[in-house]
């Protein structure tokens, strides 16, 4: 083995959104950094390559930014005969405890699970919090890399680091259904959006406010998420299956829609109904992010129509003409695209829906017109404006 040194030579094996911004910043700060990652969508920001093993056999120090801890098993499996006897291997995803400490006994010293609290900006500001767990000697080693991206706290186990970042999680869920619950309070009592915000956004709840405001009246979004309900939703799960006491916060995640690429504010703004009116919604957003239409013939009851304005011209499309319309695969911009239900009334086993839906440079309002039927609610009709 030779001598402790600093890392210079880093692979970072996961390119999603916080993926990059960590290669970014370490690459900006004078690391060499190899990427890889599984999706094959890339930034251009970093180099790349499509093997993994490739990526980690020169490296000094191997940092995992991955979904779950699957991935990370996975991932390690595949380059374990390609990592260097003296490579650290450092991960910063959000994983169960049980999984960190599986992974810690896996590699041994080598392995430093290092949870980080904070978003895309604030990895690319270097101001991430850090919860590393590993000895003394190897923290000393990937400190120069650590306090790049922020500032490190040292805990005691990789269990531990695993768990207080779950912690953190469900603070912020339990927020994110705080601001939900007095939107929705305030949308009963006829007060205005935007004064309800300045409002909130005077209190505790000011910081989430003041980052998600524009979501929150409904503009268009200054940037792509920058974390995601499905990723919240994700570590609340882990979470619960890793307590014995049950989460509210995580009960109340299941109202949110089933678009795992939706920012988290999302949850603040899903009307308040019962899950089975949502259900048929979902499977249509689940339709539009997949391009599987599969998900819209469970939506839609084999008699809807979709009716609207295409190129000039009315439009009135059975449910398999509209399917035709979909080549099973997400649409090549599809990361920068959103979908939010607005409004949903219920009158008894009939209800209405209202959906807002940003593709590209084309904002679509969509009016949907559902029934319960067979003891199950399904989209009767959809009528739609498309607008630039």
């Amino acid at each position: 083995m030779t001598a402790p040194h600093t890392p210079r030579t880093l692979a970072v094996l996961g390119l999603g959104r916080m993926g990059t911004a960590l290669a970014t910043r370490l690459a900006a700060q004078g690391w060499d950094i190899v990427g890889w990652t599984r999706s094959g969508r890339t930034s251009g920001i970093v180099k790349v390559t499509g093997d993994p093993s490739a990526a980690v056999a020169k490296a000094d120090l191997v940092l995992l930014s991955l979904f779950d801890g699957p991935a990370c098993q996975q991932v390690l499996d595949d380059v374990r005969d390609s990592l260097r006897t003296d490579t650290i291997v450092l991960n910063t995803s959000t994983i169960a405890p049980a999984e960190a400490s599986k992974l810690a006994r896996q590699l041994g010293p080598s392995y430093v699970h290092a949870p980080v609290l904070g978003s895309v900006p604030a990895a690319a500001a270097g101001t991430l919090q850090i919860l590393a767990a590993t000895d003394q000697d190897t923290l000393d080693r990937v400190r120069p890399v650590l306090e790049t991206l922020g500032t490190v706290q040292r805990v005691n186990d990789a269990s531990t680091a695993a768990a207080l970042k779950l912690i953190a999680n469900n603070s912020l869920a339990g927020a994110v259904l705080a601001l939900r619950d007095s939107l929705r309070q305030g949308d009963a009592l006829g007060l205005p959006r935007a004064q309800v915000l300045d409002v909130l956004e005077l209190g505790q709840l000011g910081k989430l406010v003041g980052r998600k405001r524009h979501f929150l009246l409904g503009e268009p979004p200054a940037a792509t998420a920058e974390f995601t309900i499905g990723a919240l939703a994700k570590d609340m799960a882990l979470l619960n299956a890793a307590s014995s006491t049950p989460l509210g916060s995580a009960a109340g995640l299941a109202d949110t829609p089933a678009d795992c690429e939706a920012d988290i504010a999302v949850a603040a703004t899903v009307p308040a109904v019962e899950d089975a009116v949502l259900e048929p919604l979902r499977a249509y957003i689940r339709g539009h992010a997949t391009g599987d239409p599969a998900h819209f013939r469970d939506a839609f009851l084999p008699t809807a129509h979709i009716e609207g304005i295409r190129e000039g011209a009315f439009v009135s499309w059975r449910l398999e003409e509209y399917c035709a319309l979909f080549q099973g695969r997400p649409a090549l911009d599809e990361p920068t695209r959103s979908r939010r239900i607005d409004a949903i009334d219920v009158h008894g086993t009939v209800a209405t829906a209202t959906m807002t839906l940003r593709h590209g440079p084309d904002t679509f309002t969509d009016i949907f017109l559902l029934a319960r039927v067979d003891d199950r609610w399904r989209i009767a009709n959809k009528a739609y404006h498309r607008h630039s």
